[in-house]
């Protein structure tokens, strides 16, 4: 726990009970009229110093369950869209201004007058008045239909103003993985914008009674999640009536003019017919992988037969094939070979090879 924290609550808590065992002193005043002033100072200062006992003692379980309260805010704020905040911020907004007006009837009612407690009874109410408005301010500004709709055309505003700065991510991409170790290496700029109908078929995935697509759906989730704990993502509640999952991807990249992110192949192609700027991670997965030239040695791993005779096959730490001739009587050994030449296939590259000591 923060100890800056804990020593707020500390102090509030030793003030607060102090003043309590004041007024309850100043109360059973009366008590010892009949003693000496000894006895009468003897009684605040113990009813003092009990107070602040007692504020000491409550300290640290208050300050525990804040902290537990301030936490689950964080992590919740961290699931929540943007839309969502805009609209929950006017809902807290109307939620206060109604508890003030409430306060002004609590205020005028004559509870402090009630012997003891009276003051922070009202100071309860008035409190409590402030979290209830402010709760359902907050809860009916993120679910009522009407509002909802028209923070959705809000957000969708801002977003469009800012669209040069969005990369949309398709399904492929959040399943694949790797966007994670490329946004964590600061290659990546802009934000990353999530639609509602991607989010929905990683879902039905997560959901699938298939073993595999049931796996790949949860691992898309689970790595959609640590994208929103690490990098600005945002998750737009939008979607279309009608179409493919693609065909709604490029719509909906035109619209928001975003950059689109994808593994696809197909989907590669389509958006670029329709004018959308695609960032395909397996094209940059070949791009960056190191260039080879014929007459270059290098150490492979044979692991497997070729389909040519005496063909083997070994692979380098990137995955690219390397064929070598005569290396299947090598299989199982890693030798030196040098490179005869280098083709680039629709899969990546492919190094053919001869060994060094033949």
């Amino acid at each position: 726990m923060n100890s800056a924290l804990r020593w707020m609550f500390y102090f509030l808590f030793m003030f607060f009970g102090g003043l309590i065992g004041y007024r309850v002193a100043q109360t059973t005043k009366q008590t010892f009229t009949g003693l000496s002033e000894n006895a009468g100072m003897i009684n605040f200062a113990a009813m003092i110093a009990i107070g602040i006992l007692i504020g000491i003692v409550a300290a640290p379980p208050f300050a525990y369950l804040f902290q537990k309260l301030i936490d689950k805010i964080v992590s919740t704020l961290q699931k929540i869209s943007l839309q969502e905040i805009i609209l929950g911020g006017i809902g807290l907004s109307i939620g206060l201004l109604l508890a003030l007006l409430t306060s002004l009837p609590i205020a005028a009612l004559p509870i402090n007058e009630i012997p003891l407690f009276g003051i922070y009874i009202e100071s309860f109410l008035i409190i409590f008045s402030a979290i209830f408005w402010s709760y359902l301010g907050i809860y009916f500004a993120t679910r009522t239909a009407v509002v909802h709709e028209v923070g959705q055309l809000f957000t969708k505003k801002s977003l469009k103003g800012w669209g040069k700065n969005y990369k949309v991510i398709d399904s492929s991409v959040i399943i694949d993985g790797r966007i994670l170790d490329i946004s964590r290496s600061g290659f990546l700029e802009g934000n990353l914008l999530v639609p509602g109908f991607i989010l929905n078929e990683v879902q039905q995935l997560a959901d699938s009674a298939d073993f595999l697509r049931r796996n790949r759906g949860r691992r898309g989730l689970d790595m959609l999640h640590q994208l929103r704990k690490e990098f600005a993502v945002q998750i737009a509640d939008k979607d279309y009536p009608e179409g493919e999952t693609d065909s709604k991807l490029v719509k909906f990249a035109q619209e928001m003019k975003a950059d689109l992110l994808t593994t696809d192949f197909n989907l590669n192609k389509v958006a670029q017919l329709q004018g959308v700027r695609v960032l395909n991670i397996n094209e940059l997965a070949q791009a960056i992988k190191p260039i080879v030239l014929p007459g270059e040695d290098m150490a492979v791993h044979i692991v497997k037969e070729g389909k040519e005779a005496n063909q083997g096959v070994g692979y380098l730490d990137d995955g690219t094939m390397v064929v070598v001739e005569n290396g299947r009587k090598l299989m199982g050994e890693t030798i030196k070979v040098e490179v005869t030449s280098v083709i680039q296939t629709m899969a990546g590259k492919m190094i053919f090879a001869r060994p060094k000591e033949i």
